[in-house]
């Protein structure tokens, strides 16, 4: 893929990725993780931090760990070990969080995605375990604020990358990828609304061959699109700025959604900052080979796998195959059709093309669709034996998809949509066609496909649409020669 330079710069971006794991309870305590609840009410005394209180790891956070690790192909560490990361802040009961840092469960890995044709593939540095903080509550209160303990002890796996992403778009077609591996899964409900899945974007520029730039973290980007006009907003301030002759000062930054633009938060801490040192209530956590074993063995297909399977099984392209496994939904919903049908190419078509443009406008999942895959499969069928044309298929789509008929056969013949199979009838409305276009008909015999194209398109306008182009090609280039 060419490097696309912005006004002679290069943007360099890695993702830090919060995603919160799918436990019914803490990571350390058994307080219930649900959201929505009233404030304060999940918070036990291991939460709030009492005196005397210890933490008990949950099997379950380590055993979903494993299975990212599993599925980006990373190392899962037989030891890690967790630490106390010091800092300040409101809605940290202790004044310190813990997280892992010198030896992380998961190490390693990569993501892969496409953009438009072309392959990007995305190195990941770690995935360690830790726990989220509680919120600062700021819109209830006149004056002052308030402090929610509910998140606090919340599971999160942090998801680490090397700075490989060159553009914003490589950005969200990575998050979305990563999106898709943690959803597909099961270890993360992926909702960014509630804070699921939040990512935090490190942004620096650039001149091609140069050292690193000064990176600025944009914190907490909660949706796709402001991801992308937040880093693009930060790439051309950040460009600005050392254009007009001032550095870059490494910061943690706010995105604002009204105004368009980043502002600065805090100067952005370094490790050394955190005071990262083990903690001594919890001891190192041991993955046995057998445990990781048994959670390989528990894995669902993974997306990249299913992919591949679409290209061997049924001859798909790979863009097509790697599209179709979005969700599991939509692979399950393609599978259908395509054995259904036996037309797995025609099948992924129509689902990448006017399923997908319906779901998008509706703003509705595939599993939400009016049409099922049956009744897409015998749509296809039609097509492919020449009962309709691809023009009378997206009528009878339509009609489908409004919910005004259930039978595609019985939609064909309430609307007449079936195509001319009488040739004879067909042959005869090819001639007037080309009684009447003399001009046009010489056009063809010097060579000129337009002309070609507007005698088919007087056939097809002269049968109603029903007649096959296809047909009405060979006819038309043997009667004129």
């Amino acid at each position: 893929m060419t490097q696309k330079l912005i006004h002679g710069y290069e943007v360099v971006i890695g993702f830090e990725t919060h995603a919160q794991l799918a436990t019914a309870s803490k990571i350390f305590s058994r307080s219930p993780t649900a959201f929505g609840a009233e404030p304060n009410t999940q918070a036990s005394p291991v939460d709030l931090a009492l005196p005397g209180t210890l933490p008990v790891m949950n099997r379950g956070a380590v055993e979903r760990a494993i299975r990212f690790g599993l599925a980006v192909g990373a190392h899962i560490a037989p030891r890690s070990v967790f630490a106390r990361k010091n800092y300040f802040y409101p809605d940290l009961p202790k004044g310190y969080q813990i997280s892992q840092y010198e030896i992380p469960v998961v190490q390693g890995g990569e993501v892969g995605f496409f953009l438009g044709d072309g392959k990007k593939t995305v190195r990941l540095v770690r995935a360690h375990l830790e726990e989220d903080a509680g919120k600062s509550l700021h819109e209830d209160f006149v004056g002052q604020s308030g402090i929610d303990l509910n998140r606090a002890g919340t599971p999160l796996l942090e998801i680490v990358t090397e700075p490989d992403m060159r553009s914003s778009d490589e950005a969200v077609a990575y998050a979305k990828e990563l999106h898709k591996i943690v959803t597909w899964i099961g270890i993360c409900d992926g909702n960014m609304q509630e804070g699921s899945f939040r990512c935090d974007a490190n942004v620096s520029v650039r001149k091609p061959g140069a050292p690193l730039g000064t990176r600025r973290e944009i914190k907490n980007l909660n949706s796709f699109k402001f991801m992308k006009e937040a880093i693009d907003y930060e790439v051309r301030w950040q460009i600005g700025q050392l254009e007009d002759g001032h550095p870059i000062v490494q910061a943690t930054v706010l995105f604002d959604p009204d105004t368009g633009e980043t502002r600065s938060m805090r100067e952005k801490e370094d490790a050394a900052d955190y005071r990262y040192f083990p903690d001594p209530d919890l001891p190192p956590l041991v993955v046995a080979s057998e445990w990781v074993d048994e959670v390989r063995s528990q894995m669902p297909e993974l997306p990249r796998v299913m992919a591949a399977r679409f290209v061997s099984d049924y001859g798909l392209p790979e863009y097509d195959a790697t599209t179709l496994t979005q969700t599991k939904a939509m692979a399950a919903y393609f599978e259908a059709a395509a054995k259904a049908s036996g037309q797995a190419k025609l099948a992924s078509n129509w689902i990448m093309g006017e399923v997908s443009r319906r779901l998008n406008a509706q703003e509705i999942g595939i599993e939400q669709a009016p049409v099922a895959p049956a009744t897409l499969a015998a749509l296809v069928g039609r097509i492919q034996d020449g009962t309709i044309s691809n023009n009378a298929a997206r009528q009878v789509f339509d009609v489908l998809w409004s919910g005004e008929g259930n039978s595609v056969d019985a939609v064909i013949e309430a609307r007449g949509l079936k195509q001319m199979s009488d040739s004879g009838e067909l042959e005869k409305i090819v001639d007037d066609v080309l009684a009447a276009n003399a001009a046009n008909v010489e056009q063809v015999r010097a060579g000129k496909d337009k002309a070609f194209n507007a005698l088919v398109g007087q056939v097809m306008k002269a049968s109603k649409g029903k007649a096959n182009p296809q047909q009405v090609g060979e006819i038309l280039r043997r009667k004129i020669g």
